[in-house]
């Protein structure tokens, strides 16, 4: 495998802590900074990618933009492992509901991740269909969302190579085995946890609900900001613990 020496998509020697949140707009890595972070400064923006290194409640956190879909964020997660050290990981993205146990504006840990592309057989030769994120992380996540006050569902995510709403999404779902009990579907988390996995750092995913096919509900931009907001403060508030 060449590797080279140097990241080819996060800048050389940037300032990355060993805690990040990792959100897959660059913009949404930008507005928690601005809005989340003491001394928060840009630390990489290759390629449009933003990255950025501050406080929250003192404890140095890094948050790293990671684009859409497995083949930009498992780079992005790679780099971070292998060339900056980091040690834990948590995604925070919006998702689609395919189960009724999912509400509109309801925010979703990922306990294992299904998904039947064949990116981990590409990666590491792995021909498992389905990732664990990690049971630790997890722990602190449910005990912290307890604390806040933060409803938080816990279950099964599918990543998928398409995005579910343009697509004919019941077909998809057909083929995933019944005994799978799926709340929700998305484009990345299976990657972030099984690069993670693969090179043994602590990783698993946070979503928000947008959409459903069990609702018509259409969030309001103000609704919408108060739901990402109560991610990103569960993401940050678990991190630190």
């Amino acid at each position: 495998m060449f590797i080279g020496e140097e990241p080819i998509h996060i800048t050389k020697n940037a300032d990355i802590a060993e805690s990040v949140i990792m959100p897959g707009d660059p913009l949404r890595a930008k507005y928690i900074a601005e809005n989340f972070l003491d001394n928060a400064q840009l630390v990489t923006d290759l390629r449009g990618m933003l990255g950025y290194t501050g406080e929250y409640k003192g404890v140095k956190v890094t948050v790293m933009a990671h684009g859409m879909g497995m083949p930009s964020a498992s780079i992005y997660v790679f780099e971070l492992i292998h060339f900056f050290n980091v040690k834990r990981i948590i995604r925070i993205g919006t998702c689609g509901g395919v189960n009724p146990k999912c509400e509109i504006g309801d925010l979703v840990l990922s306990k294992e991740i299904y998904t039947e592309s064949n990116f981990a057989y590409t990666y590491n030769g792995y021909v498992g269909s389905v990732v664990k994120t990690s049971e630790n992380l997890n722990k602190i996540i449910l005990k912290t969302a307890d604390l806040l006050n933060i409803k938080l569902l816990y279950g099964m995510t599918t990543t998928t190579d398409v995005f579910g709403p343009y697509v004919d999404f019941e077909k998809i779902f057909a083929r995933i085995p019944k005994s799978y009990d799926i709340l929700t579907e998305e484009m990345e988390a299976f990657a972030v946890s099984h690069i993670a996995n693969s090179m043994n750092i602590e990783a698993t995913t946070i979503m928000t609900v947008v959409d459903s096919k069990y609702s018509k509900i259409v969030l309001s931009p103000k609704d919408r900001e108060t739901k990402l907001n109560n991610m990103i403060i569960l993401g940050l508030e678990s991190l630190i613990k």
